[in-house]
């Protein structure tokens, strides 16, 4: 069921969320969280779709917040608000509310969403494109307790990495972190299998993906050994190889799909490690609203620090001359 409002307000937008409920018969709410979605007109859809497949397994209100661009100076005066409240089987499993602002109403977009959160219950921001330098400051994100950006979608990822690093709070991630997951899980999962001292790392990827820098800033963290960052034509991140004591352990993926995992002494092994979809990153980062610490640990790491030539060794001291020993009188005169 969709509904439909022209120059509307939040109180007539909750009106019709519950005229919505009670036309399909399903008054009872069983919402866990409140999804916010801010982006723009041409990536909205895409990233609607993706929250909707992803509140099969998180039952959610979606606010979609649309800030439309006025063309006219008379236009970008005048405020509206514009709504589409979807109930039912065009909401998937919750609501959603697309919100299209217009003119000063798009500055204060948080006056709009306040009163449409779900009561007592988490809210996520998720900024798909355009996300802010500092997530926690802004209006939107200062009302969630997790805030999600995704540096793939920016114009300089490996630059929006130590920007995030600066302005990260307790409650911020990224969808570039998330999409690493099973590759943190793999390679965890071989080193627990031997006992071995790892003494350097190799990543290979995409030269500005910033997925590969962020695994290997979390290598070069959790192990204290240095890692070295490979370009590759991708797919995304296409090898990772350890040098260790007991021989090299290499984790490589070459399409994307199927990946090979070497441990030295054992028989190589065919893991599946497909590269995921939205919706899917999406799913995980609802499934936990604490802070990541492991997350926030790997990024304050720096990326500058990767691929840094190791500091120069300091010059040995100069030997220290002969101090001459003054002869006493008595033996000079003798």
């Amino acid at each position: 069921m969709k509904i439909d409002l022209t120059d509307t307000t939040s109180s007539k937008i909750n009106k019709a969320l519950v005229r919505g409920r009670r036309a399909i018969g399903t008054p009872a709410v069983g919402m866990v969280l409140t999804l916010v979605i801010v982006t723009d007109e041409e990536n909205a859809y895409d990233a609607l779709k993706a929250a909707g497949d992803a509140s099969r397994e998180h039952p959610s209100r979606l606010l979609v917040v649309i800030r439309r661009v006025s063309r006219t100076l008379r236009d970008r005066t005048a405020s509206r608000l514009d709504a589409e409240v979807r109930v039912g089987a065009d909401a998937g499993t919750g609501e959603t509310v697309v919100l299209r602002l217009y003119g000063e109403v798009a500055d204060h977009a948080q006056s709009v969403v306040l009163p449409l959160l779900l009561p007592d219950a988490p809210v996520v921001v998720w900024w798909p494109v355009n996300a802010p330098l500092d997530p926690a400051k802004d209006p939107l994100g200062a009302l969630a307790q997790r805030r999600v950006t995704d540096t793939y979608a920016s114009e300089q990822p490996v630059r929006e990495l130590s920007a995030r690093a600066q302005a990260y709070t307790p409650g911020d991630t990224d969808l570039s972190w998330t999409r690493i997951t099973p590759w943190r899980s793999m390679l965890a999962a071989a080193l627990d299998q031997v006992t071995c001292e790892v003494r350097a790392v190799e990543v290979e990827g995409e030269e500005f993906n910033p997925s590969c820098e962020l695994l290997a800033m979390w290598l070069a963290d959790r192990l204290d050994v240095p890692v070295k960052r490979s370009p590759s034509t991708g797919p995304g991140l296409t090898a990772v190889r350890m040098d260790t004591s007991c021989g090299p352990i290499a984790l490589d993926r070459a399409d994307g799909r199927l990946a090979t995992l070497s441990v030295h002494g054992q028989p190589e092994r065919a893991v599946a490690l497909k590269r995921r979809d939205t919706a899917e990153l999406i799913a995980e980062e609802l499934r936990r609203l604490d802070p990541d610490d492991t997350y926030a640990s790997a990024l304050k790491f720096g990326v500058e620090r990767l691929n840094a030539p190791p500091a120069p060794a300091a010059p040995p001291a100069p030997a220290e001359e002969p101090v001459a020993v003054p002869v006493a009188k008595e033996e000079a005169a003798k």
